[in-house]
């Protein structure tokens, strides 16, 4: 019964997502709320990035010749930027149909991304290594975050980064990103986050650090209706993003 339980597979939240997969890339969709953070999100990890594999003030391809997997990739929203950056992408998720998505826009947008329908466990059993790692929020929708998440540090190269964003486990984020998002202002089907799957930050560093992994930076993300935009804040309470290296 044990080994049966060692997975990271969450089977209701993969159906959840796969039954929405037509839509990932309809910016007025129902991944209206992921395209509007896309910018955010791209601009932390370009940064971030570049400052730590030395590559500020590179050309249009800083990535080139960085290995990057994106795990619970969906339809590819981050994977193909990070392709244009110069990363050899793989981008992973546990909905075939998610992949199989991602794969026709890729080959309509000219992109070579190695899609796998994988795990983050099967992944780090056959030996994958990278230079960065992704987990963009998909840790509040697997079955088991510890493994997820050591998994994940499993295939992390020496010097490498690995970047986490999630929703904290906090009484705001549950009034603002799941009452407020899903039932207010129907950014996100009904459904799509449950308080007890949110996770906080402590609960993303135990795993990755007990993993040899050490913290970078880290930082809250918040919605400005003003501005129509996302922007960085130092209040962590809802969306939240984490940075960890392996060092070499």
């Amino acid at each position: 019964m044990e080994s049966a339980q060692k997975t990271t597979i969450d089977a209701v939240e993969v159906e959840r997502f796969s039954k929405m997969a037509a839509e990932w890339w309809s910016p007025t969709g129902k991944f209206r709320p992921l395209h509007k953070f896309n910018p955010v999100r791209l601009s932390y990890i370009r940064n971030r990035a570049s400052t730590h594999f030395e590559r500020e003030g590179q050309n249009s391809r800083p990535f080139e010749g960085l290995r990057l997997l994106d795990i619970g990739c969906g339809g590819g929203l981050l994977c193909e930027p990070m392709a244009r950056l110069g990363a050899k992408v793989t981008g992973a998720d546990a909905s075939e149909i998610n992949i199989e998505i991602a794969k026709i826009h890729a080959e309509q947008s000219g992109l070579e991304i190695d899609y796998r329908a994988d795990t983050s466990e099967k992944l780090a059993a056959n030996g994958e290594k990278f230079d960065i790692i992704l987990n963009m929020e998909v840790v509040e929708h697997v079955a088991n975050v510890d493994l997820f998440l050591t998994s994940c540090a499993d295939m992390l190269k020496p010097g490498g980064l690995m970047f986490v964003a999630t929703i904290n486990r906090t009484m705001k984020a549950k009034a603002l990103a799941i009452f407020g998002a899903e039932y207010v202002l129907r950014w996100l089907p009904r459904g799509t986050h449950q308080y007890e799957k949110l996770v906080r930050p402590e609960e993303i560093s135990s795993p990755l650090t007990s993993s040899g992994l050490s913290f970078v930076d880290q930082s809250g993300v918040f919605y400005s209706p003003l501005q129509d935009r996302w922007n960085l804040s130092p209040d962590m309470n809802v969306n939240y993003m984490m940075v960890f290296e392996r060092k070499k």
